[in-house]
């Protein structure tokens, strides 16, 4: 569990780090909008999607975030991956538009089962990369100023937009909290004989709950604490607010906006035109 880092901030003084946290919200965006345009071949959305790794290896390795890091939350996801691949080896397809890879049980499974599973995989790496990205470099409380910034317009319906920034900026600051939490309470239930990997399915549920109900007790405890602690500095959710720090844009940020904005316009102009040179290519046409 202590493979979860989403939500933790690593103070480095990086060209990342020093964006302004409102340009880092929008490039996120901006970024998933391409990751998940669709392209006219697997060719080309595994192209376009190699280049948006590119950029995502580069933020990363530039962020200084550790590689061990991004291993352990994608080897997480491994259950994720096989479901997947299981729920594509098994939908139907069109015979004369696919490639037929082998037969399973008297099943046909097409090598397009493995590129979907693929391309979804990809798209994962890439948000959990650009999500780590985004956390790692950004303090909880400039999220949560540059949440409540882009929420400004919906104060004229009475839209309560600083407690709702406020919920999703404690939400990421207590996830690795929780996960710390999870993987303390499965050491302490191990040294007293509780076996999560081995036994029946009914052994395996019990061994959830002596897990479970010390999470949600511990969890309690500690919001009630972080409420009393609000509640003692004179927090008022409805009061008038200041801050003590400022967001301003500078000259990089606007080129990070300039630069991201032209990328993603480029890959929706491509999805939307169904621009894809590989078709020129006998071999990857049907691709």
């Amino acid at each position: 569990m202590t493979s979860f880092s989403m939500g933790r901030y690593i103070p480095y003084d990086t060209f990342v780090h020093r964006l302004d946290p409102r340009t880092k919200i929008l490039a996120l965006v901006l970024f998933m909008i391409a990751i998940f345009m669709g392209q006219a071949t697997y060719a080309m959305s595994f192209l376009v999607e190699g280049v948006i790794l590119v950029i995502a290896i580069a933020l990363y390795s530039y962020s200084r975030m550790k590689v061990k890091v991004l291993l352990r939350s994608i080897l997480s996801m491994w259950f994720m991956i096989l479901f997947l691949l299981i729920v594509y080896m098994f939908t139907p397809r069109d015979a004369s538009t696919s490639h037929l890879a082998f037969e399973l049980w008297g099943v046909k499974v097409y090598w397009e089962a493995f590129l979907d599973t693929a391309r979804i995989v990809l798209r994962l790496i890439l948000m959990v990369m650009f999500s780590l990205v985004l956390t790692a470099t950004t303090r909880p409380l400039d999220l949560t100023d540059a949440l409540e910034w882009y929420l400004t317009p919906f104060k004229l319906i009475g839209f309560p937009t600083h407690i709702f920034a406020m919920m999703l900026s404690l939400a990421l600051r207590f996830i690795p909290t929780i996960m710390d939490d999870v993987d303390r309470i499965m050491k302490a239930q191990t040294s007293r004989g509780v076996d999560y990997q081995k036994g029946s399915l009914i052994s395996k549920i019990k061994a959830m709950v002596s897990l479970i109900v010390p999470l949600f007790v511990q969890s309690f405890v500690r919001s009630d604490e972080l409420a009393n602690a609000m509640e003692s500095r004179g927090y008022d959710p409805n009061g008038k607010r200041t801050r003590y720090r400022k967001l301003s844009f500078h000259l990089s940020d606007l080129i990070a906006v300039l630069l991201t904005g032209a990328f993603a316009a480029l890959v929706m102009y491509v999805s939307i035109v169904g621009f894809d040179p590989f078709l020129a290519w006998g071999g990857l046409a049907t691709w």
